[in-house]
């Protein structure tokens, strides 16, 4: 049976929604968690996470949600699937729309998190993970004296091209028009590209990724309307995040330019008693480590809210 007010209801069920659920149920605080996708979020499709702190020598993705998970479950955090289409306040409680139903909470928490733009090209889907990645902080190692080519012209592209050439022996930038990237990465570029470690192709656009005996070995693109190739060992894209915010229109939830959840310092939105943390909050730094820290200290502001509703009731 359905509890008519939920202490708390999380958006998503990722690495910062499972350790805020951690924190809430050992405090005794009903939680429940709805993800509509993958339990673990970005975090459970990455093939091999090697910078959270604990596991000197990696852990795969998926393993890690799974242990989130368990760990989450093991304190009584109810975790279910369905989609959230919006989110009321009414006052003495929210109103959350899940699967066209009405939950209602005491409080709530989103970490829906940030989902990579894609280029929308053959072959992107079919070997993300698996030579197309999003993140070269998590996946560059992988690609120790290989070759890249790396898709974007912003600050990230360039930021993270300039990561990846301690591992690769090359990179090739594909920039669709000009660089948009600051003045200072710019600069920051050009001694890579004097090196040779880094060759700039701009008015270059994807085509399709293609692959030899199931490893990506071509990046195909149209140059200033030309066909043109890549041989590479592996494709990283740089195109910007999406924030999974749509379900929060006609909110008064406030969001940056980018779509992102702006906060205070306490984790809390601009709606009184709803918070948010991790990749989908304005500020986040977009690392596994700092979501489940950022879901960590949500836990405790909702803890703290909900004892002093208590308390003037």
């Amino acid at each position: 049976m359905e509890k008519e007010i939920r202490d708390v209801v999380m958006i998503g069920a990722g690495p910062s929604a499972l350790a805020a659920a951690v924190y809430t149920t050992r405090e005794d605080i009903d939680t429940v968690l709805y993800e509509k996708s993958v339990i673990g979020g970005l975090a459970a499709i990455t093939d091999q996470v090697d910078n959270y702190p604990g596991f000197p020598d990696g852990i795969p993705g998926l393993q890690l949600a799974d242990q989130l998970q368990k760990q989450a479950e093991r304190f009584g955090a109810e975790i279910e699937f369905g989609d959230i289409s919006a989110i009321k306040d009414m006052g003495d409680y929210k109103s959350v729309t899940v699967d066209g139903k009405e939950v209602k909470a005491k409080t709530v928490l989103i970490a829906t998190g940030s989902d990579y733009k894609k280029l929308g090209i053959p072959g992107e889907k079919e070997f993300y993970g698996r030579g197309v990645h999003y993140c070269a902080t998590c996946d560059g190692a992988f690609y120790r004296d290989k070759r890249l080519v790396v898709v974007g012209g912003g600050n990230s592209g360039l930021q993270e091209a300039i990561f990846l050439t301690r591992f690769a022996t090359h990179i090739d930038l594909l920039v669709r028009s000009t660089i948009k990237a600051s003045e200072i990465l710019q600069h920051d570029i050009q001694q890579y590209v004097d090196s040779g470690k880094i060759t700039i192709h701009l008015g270059t656009t994807a085509s399709d990724i293609s692959a030899t005996d199931g490893k990506v070995s071509t990046v195909n693109a149209v140059k200033d309307g030309q066909p043109i190739s890549f041989a590479t060992d592996g494709v990283f894209v740089f195109v910007g995040l999406l924030p999974n915010t749509q379900f929060l229109g006609g909110t008064n939830i406030e969001l940056d330019e980018l779509g992102l959840i702006k906060t205070d310092a306490h984790l809390q939105t601009s709606m009184k008693g709803v918070y948010a943390s991790g990749d989908v909050r304005s500020g986040a730094t977009m690392q596994i480590a700092s979501a489940v820290g950022e879901g960590a200290t949500a836990a405790l502001s909702i803890r703290e809210f909900l004892e002093e509703q208590k308390h003037a009731a």
